[in-house]
Order: C-alpha cells, then sequence, then structure tokens
C-alpha cells in the first residue's frame, strides 16, 4: 500500500498550503496517540523541536494542541538539530519526539517528523497506519479529556545543552591544532555546532548562523558548499563544515577548498574503522546513489558495502538488524549507529575531524583514498510523477541506456519522496556516454510527463 501524505522523510510540503494547521493538530492527535498508545505513565510526554523556519511556531502551535487535546504532555525543546530530538527521545524519561523541519529545502517548505522512544523514525508500516486512521477520521474518535486530564506544555529549551554535551564527550582528542569553519546554514545547527567545536579546542569561523527563517539554506549549507569553500581557503582552515537547516546532515571541505561529500566520508571512516578493527563484519550500508568508488575503495581492505532503499531510515533498519556500526547517504546523512540513530552532521564532523589528527593527515590526504567514477545527476520536474513507472515510452528508453551503459556503470532512476520530481543518476567511466543518455531520459521524461 502506498503512502499518501508521509514522504521518505516525514510528512513535507509548503507550509500553509499542503502542510496546514489542521492538518498538523489532527496527525498530532493521530500520531500523538499512536506513539504514546502502550505508554506506563499515568500521563504521556512528548517533546518538539523545530528549525528555524518562519513556519516552525504555526505548526508547533497546531502540533501542541494536538497533542495536548489528547491528554499528552508536551516538552518543547526551541531551535534544535534534528539529532538532538532523536538523541533527547532515546535519552530523556519520554514517550517520543517530534521534529518541525524541512531539512534542506526551500524555506516556503516545512515537515513533520516523529521518532519513537527510542529515538528512531518510525517505519513506513507505522506511518501507514497513521495514515489509515487519518483518512478514517479516527481523530473525532479519540477522547477529549477534560480539566487536570489536558495535557499541559512546559518550556525545556535548556535540554540542548545535554545534546551538546552528549557530541562534546564524543571525542577525547584535543582539536587545538584545528582551524575549522562552520556554516550553519541559519538553521538549527546555528547554537550547537560552533559550541561543540569551540569546547573541544578549535578555532572556530562560524558564518550563516542567524536563526532567520527567511534565509534557511539560501545559498548556503549543505546544498552550496561553494561558499563555504571560498571561506576554508580564504581564512586558510583545514576543515569547513557544512550542514543543512536541521543539522542531520553535512557536507565537508579540505584545506584545498575541495568538497568531500557523503562517499567520501564514509570511505574516511570505514577505513579508520577497519584499520582499527572496529567495524563489525567490515560492512558500511548505504544507497543505490553512492558512487561506485565507494565500493571499489574498501575493495583491498576486504571491506563491503550493502545497499538498501534510499532514505536513512531505510539506512538505520539495515543497521539495527544486523548490528552494523556505519552507514549513510552520498547527500551527507552519516549514521554512526555507536552513538546515535539517525543521520547527525555535527557527529560526523566531529568523528573525521577526530581521525585527520590520529592520523596526523590533512583531509585531502584522507579523501585521496577513493576516486569518484563520473556520476550524472538530473532532477527532472514533473506534473505526474507517480505515472513513470507505468509509461512504456521512459521505460523503453531506460533499458536501452542500461544496456549501452552495463558492465562499466548503471543506471537509476526514482520518484521525489518529497518533490515533484523524476531523479535520473548516471554513473560510469566514459562520461560523455553519461551526458548523452542524461539528456535523452531527462528530454522523455519530461515531454511523457508534463
Amino acid at each position: 500500500m502506498k503512502k499518501k501524505l508521509f514522504g521518505t522523510d516525514g510528512l513535507r510540503g509548503v507550509a500553509n498550503h499542503e502542510l496546514k494547521g489542521d492538518l498538523a493538530y489532527e496527525i498530532a492527535r493521530i500520531g500523538g496517540y499512536y506513539l504514546t498508545k502502550d505508554s506506563k505513565g499515568e500521563k504521556p510526554t512528548i517533546i518538539i523541536g523545530k528549525d528555524t523556519r518562519l513556519s516552525g511556531d504555526m505548526l508547533e502551535a497546531a502540533l501542541m494542541a494536538g497533542l495536548t487535546s489528547v491528554g499528552i504532555d508536551v516538552y518543547r525543546l526551541g531551535i534544535i538539530p534534528t539529532p538532538g530530538v532523536c538523541y533527547l527521545s532515546r535519552e530523556m524519561d519520554v514517550d517520543g519526539g517530534i521534529m518541525i523541519s524541512a531539512s534542506h529545502n526551500p524555506t516556503a517548505d516545512n515537515g513533520i517528523k516523529f521518532f519513537d522512544e527510542n529515538g528512531i523514525k518510525l517505519s513506513d508500516e507505522d506511518e501507514l497506519a497513521i495514515e489509515k486512521l487519518y483518512f478514517n477520521d479516527y481523530s473525532q474518535q479519540l477522547p477529549y479529556p477534560i480539566d487536570n486530564k489536558i495535557g499541559l506544555i512546559e518550556e525545556k529549551y535548556e535540554w540542548i545543552d545535554k545534546y551538546i554535551d552528549f557530541l562534546i564527550d564524543l571525542s577525547e582528542e584535543d582539536f587545538s591544532s584545528l582551524k575549522v569553519v562552520i556554516d550553519c546554514a541559519n538553521g538549527a545547527a546555528y547554537k550547537a555546532s560552533p559550541e561543540v567545536f569551540k569546547a573541544l579546542g578549535a578555532e572556530v569561523i562560524v558564518i550563516n548562523n542567524h536563526p532567520d527563517g527567511e534565509v534557511i539554506n539560501v545559498n548556503c549549507g549543505s546544498t552550496k558548499p561553494e561558499l563555504i569553500a571560498d571561506e576554508v581557503l580564504a581564512q586558510a582552515a583545514d576543515l569547513g563544515i557544512a550542514h543543512d537547516g536541521d543539522a542531520d546532515r553535512v557536507i565537508l571541505v579540505d584545506e584545498k577548498g575541495e568538497i568531500v561529500e557523503g562517499d567520501n566520508i564514509m570511505a574516511i571512516a570505514a577505513h579508520h574503522m577497519i584499520s582499527e578493527k572496529n567495524l563489525n563484519k567490515n560492512t558500511i550500508v548505504t544507497t543505490r546513489y553512492s558512487n561506485l568508488a565507494l565500493k571499489e575503495s574498501l575493495r583491498e581492505l576486504e571491506g563491503k558495502v550493502k545497499i538498501v532503499k534510499n532514505g536513512d531510515r531505510y539506512v538505520l533498519a539495515e543497521m539495527l538488524k544486523n548490528n552494523y556500526q556505519l552507514g549513510g547517504e552520498k547527500s551527507g546523512h552519516i549514521i554512526f549507529a555507536d552513538y546515535n540513530t539517525t543521520g547527525d552532521g555535527i557527529l560526523t564532523a566531529i568523528k573525521i575531524a577526530e581521525i585527520m589528527l590520529k592520523e596526523n593527515k590533512s583531509l585531502s590526504e584522507l579523501k585521496s583514498i577513493m576516486n569518484y567514477w563520473p556520476q550524472i545527476l538530473a532532477n527532472i520536474e514533473v506534473k505526474a510523477k507517480e505515472k513513470w513507472q507505468q509509461n512504456q515510452v521512459i521505460q523503453q528508453k531506460i533499458e536501452e541506456a542500461q544496456a549501452k551503459i552495463a558492465g562499466n556503470g548503471r543506471v537509476f532512476v526514482r520518484a521525489s519522496g518529497t518533490e515533484p520530481l523524476i531523479r535520473v543518476m548516471l554513473e560510469g567511466k566514459d562520461e560523455a556516454l553519461l551526458r548523452k543518455w542524461e539528456k535523452i531520459l531527462s528530454d522523455i521524461i519530461s515531454e511523457e510527463l508534463n
């Protein structure tokens, strides 16, 4: 059964358009009930965090109204990274958490992500169950408690410090020899990331750290790493750290101003962990978007790469199932399962800085273990993304492309889970051939689905 409300990373849409306050209210009533139905306490409790988007206050108010209306107490965390909500959901005496964020998406967008009491995003099955209740008007069947049974709201803004302390305690290395530039994307990392690296001893230069929802992700952060690359060179820094709006992903920049994305980050971490005999089964988990060079880089160490569906929740599910310690996505969602249960951009940056110090190598030296295969990505905006798999013309062209590139590369096509896009990826040794087929596929998809 296909989900109608939830995508690959929670419920998303343009705030006050697809994602209105009344929808948030109803989803909070139903989702809150679903999260807390097995709660042992007299009154269940859910924490709520948000990024800096202007629509965060509106959605937070609607969510809190929905939760308290079914008798759930709410702790407001204020502006905090998504992995902070994940961590606190697991560590504090609560029944789950909600993060209000659209991650790297444009400022007008927003989203709602649920975490259970173990700090894990809800499964597809859980989200389908919530949707079924929603579309069957189950909200009206839920109780409306009165008097002292109504949920209460309490501010817990200081709880972000528990997450910051957790991050600081992750490393025993002295970062005082490192000069670091941090781009906070004017988002949820604006407080936590600089504080953590300063506490670890690094010299820190911070850019785009204004909690101004009008400019979150705008020409900055992980979606615009060229900006921090220029700043790293200008400051003669050792490391650049570019967060996205909710800080669950990170893109790094080396001392030469060259971008180090998720695949290369995983390769560096995996090599180090294998050398320390600290990577279970010598295996990492990633998605089909990862460059084939990642697998190639681990071959000499007898490292293995397990491929799962796109989305960090599927990466984590595979990691938990088989006790794998490292996984992530090309986009910079990196999961170190020994420490947190979602992608954590600050944690990832700490771990890579730690490896730089332990191995006494620059980031440019570390990243040289992986030589990328040419990879072409195209995002085609369409009106009917759900029809691409049934379209024979599109499928025939994809098969032709696969036949031409087979043996020396691959073709991967999918619909975006959160945007009206068809995503096309081609990878191989012959870049000219890849570009030729990218244009053919993009033109066909655009023509057929618009």
